[in-house]
């Protein structure tokens, strides 16, 4: 095989074979790979930042027993614990976010579902975020149907998001309350009412570099519109509290390959990067990631945007 050859197949939107992400993975010029990826990048998404913020509206209490998760109510993580945040708190947030020029906001809901009582409650910030602000809306509240996601759109709400979170093969020893196919199915009640997905997971929780590249596919099947990346960030309290870091090179070769397995994908670096060097968040915004997830994340603080703005200047990408 050769790189150029497997990087015109992606320019022209084609993701690569299994075969072929396997042999990339071996591939020992980092430099090299991320520079095919950056290209792939920039050809179907251009030189703009796709920017997103999220407001974490409803914390801690969750009956759920997602290894990695601090809000999880078995896990003694301290976490800050609330049903909802006040409205003024959210459309504050919403304002220095459009402010900002940070694109989307999406309300994040800890919890297995919010009821549909809940929900009305919700949509009526939807409502008013939709008439105060240019923001693109977004919602993560768990494992909706139909009808929910119905509602969600009719208030205002364009994207809905939903991470598969790693393969199907791994997921089960990492959370037993929900399973990838419920997951699967709440994917597809968002698309079947017209909304875009936002799915993707986190890295560094133990799985192989293989286990990612089964990841990878799974959402390239599910053709999702946008797919983060989260960096695992051991938190103390949860049983994934003492796994060991995975490297900045793994982080960032796993990139490019997440960027060559869906080309025309927009790929978002999400949780966990404050840990990484400033070269090698530059290598990753330069070696596939074109969407940035900023501000504060759900239970742990992001770099400040007037970092990122640095960053994004570096990459040649505009914000």
């Amino acid at each position: 095989m050769e790189l150029e050859e497997i990087k015109e197949k992606a320019l022209r939107g084609e993701g690569v074979s299994r075969e072929e992400a396997d042999w990339l993975a071996e591939y020992k010029d980092l430099d090299k790979l991320c520079d095919a990826a950056n290209e792939v990048s920039r050809r179907w998404q251009g030189n703009d930042v796709d920017s997103c913020s999220i407001v974490n509206a409803r914390s801690g209490r969750c009956g759920e027993d997602c290894k990695w998760c601090a809000q999880a109510s078995r896990h003694h993580t301290g976490c800050e614990t609330y049903n909802f945040l006040e409205t003024e708190e959210v459309m504050r947030a919403a304002s220095a976010n459009d402010e900002a020029g940070i694109r989307k906001l999406s309300l994040v809901t800890s919890g297995r579902a919010v009821t549909k009582k809940d929900l009305e409650k919700f949509c009526d910030v939807f409502r008013k975020l939709s008439k105060e602000t240019k923001l693109h809306l977004c919602a993560s509240m768990g494992l909706l149907g139909e009808e929910e996601m119905q509602m969600l759109k009719d208030a205002g709400v364009r994207r809905y998001h939903c991470n598969m979170e790693t393969s199907s093969t791994v997921f089960p020893s990492l959370c037993s309350t929900h399973t990838p196919e419920d997951k699967k199915r709440t994917i597809a009640a968002a698309r079947k009412c017209g909304l875009e997905v936002c799915s993707g997971g986190i890295i560094g929780m133990g799985e192989s570099m293989a286990d990612r590249i089964d990841f990878a596919f799974e959402l390239a099947e599910l053709d999702v519109d946008s797919v983060p990346i989260n960096i695992l960030n051991p938190i103390p309290g949860t049983p994934l509290q003492d796994t060991p870091l995975i490297s900045e090179e793994d982080i960032i070769h796993t990139v490019a390959l997440f960027r060559f397995i869906m080309p025309t994908k927009s790929l978002r670096f999400a949780g966990g990067r404050m840990r990484l060097s400033h070269s090698s968040m530059l290598r990753i915004m330069t070696g596939g990631m074109n969407g940035v997830l900023m501000g504060d994340m759900l239970t742990t603080v992001s770099n400040t945007i007037a970092d990122d703005r640095v960053l994004f200047a570096e990459a040649g990408m505009k914000f």
